[in-house]
């Protein structure tokens, strides 16, 4: 346990610290920089690709989602039109919205050569997929009142507080192991929970932090509550975040990808990208 403390508070470390080398000094909202600045990627030479087609869905908003328009649209879609920029490859590049269920059958068909839509890279799916780099992970969160918000440190801070999350969840995992001087107050659904903290019958919530920066952005939250504390990037208990999917058998396309998002990520594409989706940083 000592040893996965040091990594989860290490990681959490790397994250402030990415942050704040995102322009200088940590302000709000702050982006994710997931790459080594210092780590150049060769750019791969694409022109014998006849085509990149990506692969996604239209029910995962907002990353994917058809508009009021019925246009495709969203986070990943700005994405792929983004990765075929950097790679000199507009002409040849499409984006086919699919059913989730046969996405998987369509590129091992060869209908498609990337799916841009949330497959998990686990230790299973790497049996069938090539994945790029992760370009976005999803950090667990402390909320709390703001009249009561607590600044990093949190850990000695939050000794005793009452703290819900959501029952059976990762999170709750997470916060038993690594915040175990709090009172742990399982909830079975997160209206409650959001409730809960809103009416002071909870100290704090512990959750996703895409989630939680969704509901303090809405009307739900009316302006009750903040981040406190955080990111913590514990991939042992959250996975390792998103990635671009391709054919096991062609990791040299998983290669170029990763050029283009770390290109992306350095010309501060991503960060215009994210903040347009995700006007409440998670981060």
């Amino acid at each position: 346990m000592a040893f996965q403390w040091r990594s989860f508070v290490l990681a959490s470390m790397l994250v402030a610290a990415l942050l704040a080398a995102n322009g200088g000094r940590a302000a709000e909202p702050q982006v994710p920089v997931l790459w080594d600045t210092k780590e150049r990627l060769p750019k791969p030479d694409l022109s014998a690709l006849p085509r990149l087609r990506f692969l996604t869905t239209t029910d995962f908003p907002p990353f994917n989602f058809l508009d009021g328009a019925g246009k495709l649209s969203g986070f990943h879609i700005d994405l792929a039109r983004a990765i075929c920029a950097e790679l000199s490859i507009v002409e040849k590049c499409q984006i086919q919205a699919l059913p989730w269920v046969e996405l998987e059958g369509a590129l091992q068909k060869g209908e498609g050569e990337a799916i841009i839509a949330g497959i998990a890279a686990t230790p299973q799916s790497r049996s069938t997929y090539a994945f790029s780099r992760s370009y976005l992970q999803f950090p667990a969160r402390f909320v709390m009142a703001k009249g009561t918000a607590l600044t990093d440190p949190v850990f000695d801070k939050l000794r005793g507080k009452r703290v819900g999350v959501i029952a059976g969840s990762a999170h709750e995992r997470m916060l038993r192991d690594y915040f175990n001087t709090v009172q742990v107050v399982p909830f079975d659904r997160p209206e409650d929970l959001y409730n809960d903290l809103k009416t002071g019958k909870i100290d704090a919530a512990f959750g996703d932090g895409m989630r939680l920066a969704f509901w303090l952005g809405g009307s739900d939250a009316a302006g009750c509550c903040r981040f406190a504390g955080g990111p913590y990037l514990a991939p042992e208990y959250l996975g390792s975040g998103m990635a671009i999917a391709t054919k096991a058998d062609n990791p040299a396309l998983a290669a170029a990808l990763d050029y283009a998002l770390q290109e992306i990520s350095m010309k501060g594409t991503f960060a215009e990208f994210y903040l347009r989706y995700f006007p409440v940083s998670f981060y």
